[in-house]
């Protein structure tokens, strides 16, 4: 049972209900050790209507095809990379991944500039090793280790900001499926079950390109960007309202609208056209993605819920909208002022829009 206490359930807790509902009404194959066959996880990611009535809520709004082809990867021996610029929900759907086939999404080892080599192999409890040397009471397993043992999912998040030699480790577990412990004299052999989902971007600053060796241990998805407005606006309203209900912030009324305005502002800038093709515009340095645009109008929300009457105005988003475009203060600041005179001020239903936005950035 979900504790309401925690900020962030796991997955596997927050739709604990969806999940034995999916498991109940599965009679198809199930790949050895996995909860749900590759059809009820596909389900599950991308919802639908159990034969019983439960309505399976979508976790991923996007191609039927990208989850099919991630899942079917998944049942096979292959490892899994998902790619995409940030923002195009990676995290979240390497996360409902292995909630589904393994029940257990927390497997994880977090990619940084400083991820050490031991985060992907292992590490040693120095207590136990100064007293009785190696031995496997001394071992500290990492996720990946734990997953090859148990057959299970891990998850690689940022794998391409893991320094080099550090992610090279993994070439041995994708290919031979084992990993040696020399310390010891042995190794350890994955079991039936054991896959890997691994995460990347190519856009941020501090990205290390993968070898080739280790790309080709990969079979790669492209999580593409929302492909219309609507989708995007549905996208951000949904986790807009899931993050207001974990926040305990009561539902602002009428907020479609602001919602699809900063949508339209963020795929202008993105794309360096208006909506109607008309205007070309600049684009700025960030990448302006839906995972943003969520951020900007859950900000708007707790502005418009703590400090004004509920609603969602042009007022509570102005700001966060502001910071999202303006990461160069130099360059950007230039990109954001020209949008705004040149396309944010004709537009007549823009009028309150424009004054909060000029007076953010005064």
């Amino acid at each position: 049972m979900t504790d309401p206490h925690v900020l962030r359930p796991h997955a596997e807790d927050a739709f604990a209900d969806e999940l034995t509902a999916l498991t109940a009404a599965d009679d198809r194959p199930r790949p050895e050790r996995w909860r749900l066959s590759p059809w009820a996880v596909a389900t599950y990611l991308l919802g639908g209507t159990l034969p019983d009535g439960t309505v399976i809520t979508p976790k991923y709004v996007g191609p039927r095809r990208v989850v099919e082809v991630a899942v079917s990867t998944l049942a096979t021996d292959r490892a899994l990379l998902l790619l995409g610029v940030p923002g195009t929900a990676k995290t979240w759907v390497s996360e409902h991944l292995a909630a589904a086939i393994s029940g257990d999404s927390t497997l994880l080892v977090q990619g940084t500039a400083g991820t050490p080599e031991e985060a992907l192999r292992y590490g040693w409890n120095y207590a136990r090793l100064l007293a009785n040397g190696p031995s496997r009471d001394a071992l500290v397993p990492s996720p990946v280790l734990r997953a090859m043992a148990d057959g299970a999912t891990v998850r690689v998040e940022e794998l391409t900001r893991i320094p080099a030699d550090v992610q090279d480790t993994l070439i041995t577990v994708l290919s031979e499926k084992t990993l040696p412990v020399p310390e010891l004299g042995e190794e350890v052999q994955a079991v039936r079950g054991f896959n890997l989902v691994a995460t990347a971007n190519d856009r941020d600053r501090g990205v290390n390109e993968l070898s080739s060796a280790l790309r080709r241990r990969f079979h790669t998805v492209v999580l593409p960007l929302p492909a219309t407005a609507e989708a995007e606006v549905d996208i951000v309203s949904r986790r807009v309202d899931e993050i207001g209900r974990s926040l305990d912030l009561p539902p602002a009324p009428e907020g479609v609208e602001e919602i699809r305005r900063v949508v339209t502002v963020f795929r202008e800038l993105r794309e360096g056209v208006t909506s109607d093709g008309r205007t070309k515009v600049k684009s700025p340095s960030g990448t302006l993605s839906t995972a943003e645009a969520i951020s900007v109008v859950t900000g708007g929300m707790a502005l418009a819920s703590h400090f004004g009457d509920g609603v969602l105005r042009a007022g509570d988003v102005a700001a966060g909208l502001l910071g999202a475009v303006v990461r160069d203060p130099a360059a950007d600041r230039v990109v954001w002022q020209e949008y705004l005179e040149a396309v944010v001020r004709e537009r007549e239903e823009w009028q309150d829009l424009y004054r909060a936005c000029r007076e953010a950035s005064v």
